[in-house]
C-alpha cells in the first residue's frame, strides 16, 4: 500500500501538533547530556531540561546549560533550564565494601561521627554514620528511620542523649545497607535549614549561569520559599519588592523580565500542613512523588497529588507531576499500560507539565520515553477537547487587579463558541500568558515577546508556545505580522478564527486589556 500523500490539511494538523499543550520536563544525565540527544528530545516534545545539582560539579552544570542553549538554538525553540537544588538530603556515611546486611530484630546504632560502618568487625553491632548531626539529636524513641527509599526500616529505641550520643534502633525490615544511601524520617520534624551550604553555592552559580528556574527540595513551609526568594533578591534575580497580589495570582509579569521562578518540590508530609501558604508564596509547584511516597503511606500519594494540583489550580500556579511516570522505560522500549494511565490521569487532573527522571537521565530509551509521553499527552488533550472536559477558572486570581485574569474567562468562552484554532497574544514579561494558561484552554496560546528570558520562563506553562518578535510599533503592525506567521508556519489556514489578546501600547507590562477576533487573511 503506497504511503498517504500529505494534503495541506494533514500538514497543518502536523504543525498544530508541534504546539504542545502539556509540557514535558526531562532530566539530563549520562543518557542525554550530549547535544545530539538533546536536539532529538526537543524535537520529540521536551520544553524544559532539569539539571540535578545533587550529582556533579559546578563545571559540569555549566557545561549542561551551555549544551541546552546550543540545542535550543539548533531547534529554534525556547527551552527552559531548571536547576534542582539538593536540599538537606540525609544519607548514610561510608560503609565497608559490599555493604552490611542487617536482619529483622537486629540492634544497630547511628552516629554523627565519621566512621566506616563494619570496620570494627562482624561480631560487633554495626554503627553507621550519617551526614546530618541533627538526625542523631532530634529523632525520638518510637520514630521510624528508613534507609534506601524504605527498603530497610528501623525504629528508634533509645535517643542519642540517653545513649552516649548514639541513636539506637531496632531493625523492623532488614536488607543491605551500602554507602551514601538516602535516609528518610517520616515521623520526625527536623529543624534543618532548607538551604545547605552547597545549595547556596549552587544558587549563586545558577544566577550567574542564567538558569531559568530553581527547584527547592524538601520544602516544609512557606518560610523555606521566602528564604530562597531573599537570597535571589540579594543576587538581583527577584524584584526588590513583590506585591501582596503576587500571592493571589501569577508571579509572572510583575514588571520584570529578569527574575528566576522558584519551583517548590512537595515531597515532605510537613509541606501538606502548610500547602496553601506554600502554593501562594511560590511560582511553580512540583509533586515530587519519590520521597513523598517513602515518607507517607503509599496509598496516600495519589490523594496528595490531587490535593496539591487542586490547590495549584485554585491559586493559579503551574504544577509539574514527577517521578516514575514511565519508570519501566529505563530498561524497556515501551511502558506499562498503568504508566500510560498515570501520565493521562495527571493531565486530566490539571498538571501543566509531566516530568521524566531516570527515564531520560540514565535510561536505555530516552528519546522513546519522551516520544511516548508526548503521544499520551496529545491523545489525552484531544480527548479533553472532544468531550468538552474543561477546568473551572482559577478562583484566587480573580481577586487580583491584573486585567488579564478577568479577560481569561472571556477568551475561553470565545474560543469555544467560535471553535478558534489558536489564541495569539503579546506578553512582554509573561504575565498575560500565565493567566491564560491557568484556564487550561483546549487550543495553543502563541505568546510573543521581545525578551528571551521571558520566553524561556514560559516553557513550563500549559498550552503556551513562546515565540520571539521584535516589539511592533502598533496593533495594526502586530496583526499583520502574526497573520503572515500563522500561514507561513501552517498553524492556521486562511479564514480560520484566532483570538488575539493584547494591550495598547504594545509591550508595556500590565496593560493587556483587549480581546479581538481575527480571521486569518483578513487584515
Amino acid at each position: 500500500m503506497p504511503p498517504l500523500a500529505y494534503s495541506p490539511s494533514r500538514k497543518m494538523d502536523e504543525q498544530q501538533h508541534n504546539l504542545v499543550l502539556t509540557k514535558i520536563v526531562a532530566t539530563l544525565g549520562p543518557a542525554s547530556k550530549d547535544i545530539d540527544t538533546m536536539v532529538h528530545l526537543i524535537e520529540e516534545g521536551v520544553r524544559v531540561f532539569r539539571v540535578n545539582f545533587s550529582h556533579g560539579t559546578l563545571d559540569e552544570f555549566n557545561e549542561a546549560i551551555a549544551c541546552i542553549r546550543k540545542a535550543s538554538k539548533i531547534t529554534s525553540r525556547y527551552i527552559g533550564a531548571l536547576g534542582d537544588l539538593s536540599g538537606p538530603k540525609l544519607r548514610v556515611g561510608q560503609v565497608i565494601d559490599g555493604g552490611i546486611e542487617v536482619k529483622d530484630g537486629d540492634v544497630i546504632q547511628l552516629t554523627a561521627e565519621s566512621v566506616i560502618a563494619g570496620a570494627r568487625g562482624t561480631n560487633a553491632p554495626p554503627v553507621f554514620s550519617v551526614n546530618q548531626p541533627r538526625l542523631i539529636a532530634e529523632v525520638r524513641p518510637g520514630e521510624r528511620v528508613l534507609i534506601n527509599d524504605g527498603a530497610v526500616s528501623l525504629r528508634c529505641t533509645a535517643s542519642a542523649d540517653e545513649n552516649d550520643g548514639l541513636l539506637q534502633c531496632e531493625v523492623l525490615h532488614g536488607g543491605l545497607v551500602t554507602s551514601a544511601k538516602g535516609v528518610n524520617l517520616p515521623d520526625t520534624d527536623l529543624s534543618l535549614p532548607s538551604l545547605t551550604d552547597w545549595d547556596l553555592r549552587c544558587v549563586d552559580f545558577a544566577v550567574e549561569a542564567g538558569f531559568d528556574f530553581l527547584a527547592l527540595s524538601f520544602v516544609r513551609s512557606a518560610n523555606d520559599v521566602i528564604h530562597l526568594k531573599e537570597r535571589l533578591r540579594e543576587l538581583g534575580a527577584r524584584p526588590e519588592s513583590e506585591p501582596a497580589t503576587n500571592k493571589q495570582s501569577s508571579s509572572y509579569g510583575r514588571g520584570s523580565e529578569s527574575f528566576i521562578p522558584i519551583v517548590s518540590k512537595i515531597e515532605k508530609p510537613q509541606a501538606l500542613d502548610d500547602l496553601d501558604a506554600i502554593v501562594q508564596e511560590t511560582d511553580v509547584v512540583m509533586v515530587a512523588r519519590g520521597d513523598l511516597g517513602v515518607e507517607m503511606e503509599l496509598e496516600q500519594v495519589p490523594i496528595c497529588q490531587k490535593q496539591i494540583i487542586r490547590s495549584c489550580h485554585h491559586h493559579g500556579k503551574p504544577v509539574i507531576v514527577a517521578t516514575q511516570m514511565l519508570q519501566t522505560m529505563i530498561e524497556a522500549p515501551i511502558p506499562t499500560r498503568a504508566e500510560a494511565g498515570d501520565v493521562a490521569n495527571a493531565i486530566f487532573e490539571g498538571a501543566d507539565a509531566v516530568m521524566l527522571s531516570g527515564e531520560t537521565a540514565v535510561g536505555a530509551y530516552p528519546v522513546e520515553a519522551v516520544r511516548t509521553m508526548r503521544r499520551i499527552a496529545r491523545r489525552t488533550n484531544e480527548f479533553r477537547k472532544t468531550e468538552g472536559l474543561n477546568f473551572d477558572p482559577p478562583k484566587s486570581p480573580r481577586h487580583s487587579r491584573y486585567r488579564t485574569a478577568a479577560l481569561a474567562a472571556g477568551v475561553k468562552a470565545i474560543v469555544q463558541e467560535l471553535d478558534a484554532k489558536l489564541v495569539v497574544m503579546w506578553s512582554q514579561t509573561g504575565g498575560g500568558a500565565s493567566y491564560l494558561s491557568q484556564n487550561k484552554l483546549a487550543v495553543p496560546i502563541i505568546a510573543y515577546s521581545s525578551s528571551d528570558e521571558t520566553l524561556r520562563r514560559l516553557s513550563v506553562l500549559y498550552g503556551v508556545a513562546p515565540r520571539f518578535m521584535k516589539k511592533p510599533g502598533n496593533t495594526a503592525e502586530f496583526v499583520q505580522e502574526i497573520d503572515a506567521m500563522l500561514t507561513e508556519n501552517r498553524w492556521a489556514a486562511e479564514g480560520d478564527a484566532v483570538v488575539l489578546v493584547l494591550g495598547e501600547p504594545i509591550g508595556h507590562p500590565g496593560l493587556t486589556n483587549k480581546i479581538r477576533v481575527h480571521y486569518v487573511g483578513d487584515i
